[in-house]
């Protein structure tokens, strides 16, 4: 059963954004830092016809932009990357459905008639599971105003909030 009031900020994030009420920070699991390394994208998007192959060209464009800045600011390692994939490859199938949808079109022609074309459907849900996941590796606008720099000198050059 799930507990009530906002959901426990990682000890990282608690340091890095500051804890004006001096609650007590739990460190949880410690991982060594670690770079996340990219997956085999052909085992997500097996296949060489073009669909695929655009889906796995979306999917490395996004984990080579997204992978070393979340390894910088949020901690993020090699263990806990398989969000950061989940993340990509729903990314690429959303993009992949955008695709069809606009060439098949909002209404497919079946034995029974026309219906929507299921591509609607398999968006809805993949947008939905991309939105949980944007959440948890903190890529909203929302999330982003939450995140401030700490207070100190400002002579850290591998500040991540220069």
């Amino acid at each position: 059963m799930a507990q009530p009031g906002p959901k426990p900020r990682p000890a990282l994030a608690v340091v890095r954004e500051g804890n004006p009420g001096r609650r007590p920070v739990k460190e949880g699991v410690k991982l060594p830092p670690s770079v996340p390394v990219a997956p085999r994208w052909s085992e997500y998007f097996p296949g060489s016809s073009r669909p695929e192959l655009r889906a796995r060209q979306t999917a490395t464009e996004l984990w080579d932009r997204l992978a070393p800045s979340l390894a910088r600011s949020a901690g993020l390692v090699n263990e806990q990357r398989e969000v950061l994939i989940d993340y990509c490859v729903t990314w690429a199938r959303i993009q992949q459905g955008e695709r069809a949808l606009s060439m098949e079109g909002p209404i497919a022609s079946t034995e029974r008639g026309n219906v929507k074309n299921p591509w609607s459907t398999l968006l809805n849900q993949y947008r939905s599971h991309l939105r949980s996941l944007i959440g948890e590796l903190g890529l909203s606008p929302s999330a982003a105003t939450r995140v401030s720099p700490r207070g100190g000198d400002g002579d850290d050059e591998d500040d991540i909030f220069d």
